[in-house]
């Protein structure tokens, strides 16, 4: 794979600033009741969902239509109308936005902290220890053109691997529930690894981490979701609400005992009877957003718009920073950015 040109092979594909499909909000129901369509994540409880738990998205209705586990794809649904809203990592929102999506960023909703990160792991007994090692290795993750491969990159470019050998590094989709078992049945070289299914893989011992992308880039909020500029437009109450409600879901995530966190989300996933494994959601320890209220920073964006403009992903003249976010939405937070110790 040509390195310089993984983005253009994510599945972000132009969406049409005039797509017909880009509806733009689910219907109103009784009461008035504003429904959202969305898509989870298999055996995790996403911030959104979290807020309407915890009774803080009033007058709205999240309608879950599937489950994803690409972050380009999800935002692209929200592109496309397929659902309200949708989140990825902020340079694939970068990459979207590029071409010519009518999409905007509202709300950060997971990051990189010292409890929550994407770590690049290894067998204990493998002899890669340097990025000149995963020259002609297999790096599985979760999708391609994403969070997990452009953290791998600038590990790749910092450790100053020229071009030719970077591109010897392969990087290969795997789905998230079968990443750590591939890894151990040497399928793959490195498992990119985060969230609960980090912590359940290093609990059973057996791998360590190569670098992770804390060390990389410290504490920052990594992704956000995203809405049509249509949907903003029309209904600017219910964005408020979500925004608000989802902000106000963070900051209890962020300072709240993790046990009281924990059993909420458990109570949350019961509720919603899909059969899920509940196992690993003993393992969640944060959601690593950055900003009280999750608040969007605009050097969150700009280094993605930096980096992609520098690699030849984006034309720089085509993304304007003032219009891929807005914290319009947001009331003011008041709990602190710190971690609560967990």
């Amino acid at each position: 794979m040509n390195r310089r040109r993984f983005l253009a092979l994510a599945g972000l594909s132009t969406v049409a600033a005039g797509c017909g499909t880009a509806l733009g909000g689910g219907a109103s129901g009784a009461g008035g009741t504003r429904t959202l369509r969305y898509q989870g994540w298999t055996g995790q409880v996403i911030p959104a969902e979290l807020a309407e738990g915890l009774g803080y998205l009033p007058g709205l209705r999240l309608e879950w239509v599937g489950n994803t586990i690409s972050g380009p794809q999800d935002i692209q649904a929200a592109a496309t109308g397929q659902v309200d809203f949708g989140g990825a990592f902020n340079g694939a929102v970068v990459k979207l936005a590029a071409n010519g999506a009518p999409v905007k960023a509202v709300i950060s909703y997971y990051g990189s902290d010292e409890h929550a990160y994407s770590g690049y792991y290894v067998r204990a007994d493998s002899p890669i220890r340097s990025a000149r090692d995963l020259v002609g290795k297999k790096v599985g993750m979760n999708t391609l053109g994403a969070h997990s491969e452009a953290l791998l990159d600038i590990y790749l470019r910092r450790a100053g691997l020229p071009d030719a050998d970077a591109e010897k590094v392969q990087a290969l989709v795997v789905p998230p529930v079968s990443t750590e078992q591939s890894l151990r049945q040497r399928q793959i070289d490195v498992a990119v690894l985060s969230g609960v299914l980090r912590e359940k893989a290093v609990a059973a011992g057996g791998l360590r981490p190569l670098f992770t992308d804390h060390q990389l880039l410290g504490p920052f909020s990594a992704g956000t979701y995203v809405m049509t500029e249509r949907f903003i437009r029309e209904d600017p109450e219910a964005v408020r609400t979500f925004v608000t409600g989802v902000g106000r879901a963070l900051d209890w995530a962020r300072t709240t005992p993790r046990a009281q966190v924990v059993a909420r989300m458990t109570d949350i996933v019961k509720r919603r009877g899909r059969a899920e494994d509940l196992d690993p959601l003993r393992y969640w320890k944060s959601y690593g957003v950055a900003a009280p209220g999750g608040r969007v920073a605009e050097g969150e964006l700009r280094l993605w718009i930096d980096w992609l403009a520098e690699r030849g992903d984006i034309d720089r003249g085509r993304v304007r920073l003032d219009a891929l976010y807005t914290n319009e939405f947001n009331a003011p937070a008041t709990a602190s950015p710190a971690a609560s110790g967990r």
